[in-house]
């Protein structure tokens, strides 16, 4: 499960992993934040280079994980868990490294917290999305299609579909359908690098992503999908039904449902390209 969580407003790219029960962080995204290099990647191979010709056990055993990089492209990146980046931060001399030691135990804590009581997550995110700004509404559609969402991914994982670019091919090709679009060419028209598109959709984009997913999951349970491949033919037929739906109401009102429309602060704003 991929993440974005904030040290001091700079992101930092994890993943929680479910069997191990622990977070997984991007290591270059530290480095980046204790260390405030401007190549972040030269420093940590430089680092790490000399790390292992000391003999440290921490760097041999770091993992690498796909995560989505600046240019929103998943690549291979060096990962650490907590206890692992707790070791590399003694050989980063840096003024962050204690309140970063802090936000390592708080991370992992709420952690815990959401495990015994899912709840609490929602709650932290609802907090989160009213920090941002956004309305009462738009957090309750927001709510509503992740839980839509969620049941989807269930059935795909009881049914043949287990890895992470699996479930963003599957959730691609729903996407396409009903937009006319890839998830990657709607992020670039809302002018979105890493940030998640979900949360940069309009109500109605919400309500239609909501739509196509729901009708996804009943028609795989219907026809008892199986797979990659028949799970990617129930995702064309309920993709086709939130577009059907998507193209009557923009004849009805004469407005286009994808947009782009989002939430970044106007600085922040990247050319965009136009919706077909």
């Amino acid at each position: 499960m991929g993440n974005i969580k904030l040290f001091e407003n700079k992101k930092v790219r994890s993943s929680w992993n479910e069997k191990e029960e622990k977070w997984y962080f991007s290591i270059i995204d530290i480095v980046a934040i204790l260390t405030d290099s401007v190549d972040a990647g030269a420093y940590w191979r430089k680092l790490k280079e000399r790390l292992k010709k000391e003999g440290n056990e921490t760097v041999t055993n770091c993992h690498t994980l796909k995560m989505e990089a600046a240019d929103g492209k998943m690549r291979m990146t060096d990962i650490a868990d907590a206890e692992q980046l707790l070791r590399l931060i003694q050989s980063i001399p840096s003024p962050k490294a204690e309140p970063f030691k802090q936000w390592l135990a708080k991370v992992g804590y709420e952690r815990m917290q959401e495990m015994g009581n899912p709840e609490l997550s929602l709650e932290r995110a609802r907090e989160n999305w009213q920090k941002a700004g956004r309305s009462e509404k738009w957090i309750q559609q927001r709510m509503t299609g992740q839980e839509t969402r969620n049941k989807l991914t269930d059935y795909w994982k009881e049914n043949g579909v287990e890895k992470s670019d699996e479930f963003a091919f599957l959730t691609n090709i729903i996407h396409q359908e009903w937009t006319g679009i890839t998830v990657k060419t709607h992020k670039t028209l809302k002018g979105l690098k890493t940030q998640n598109l979900r949360d940069h959709m309009t109500e109605a984009e919400l309500i239609f992503t909501a739509l196509a997913e729901l009708s996804t999951r009943q028609i795989a349970e219907t026809e008892e999908a199986k797979g990659i491949k028949q799970n990617a033919n129930a995702g064309v037929k309920g993709g086709r039904i939130a577009k059907n739906a998507r193209l009557e109401l923009e004849q009805k009102t004469g407005k286009k449902v994808i947009t782009s429309e989002n939430f970044l602060p106007p600085a922040k704003e990247n050319k965009r390209i136009s919706a077909k």
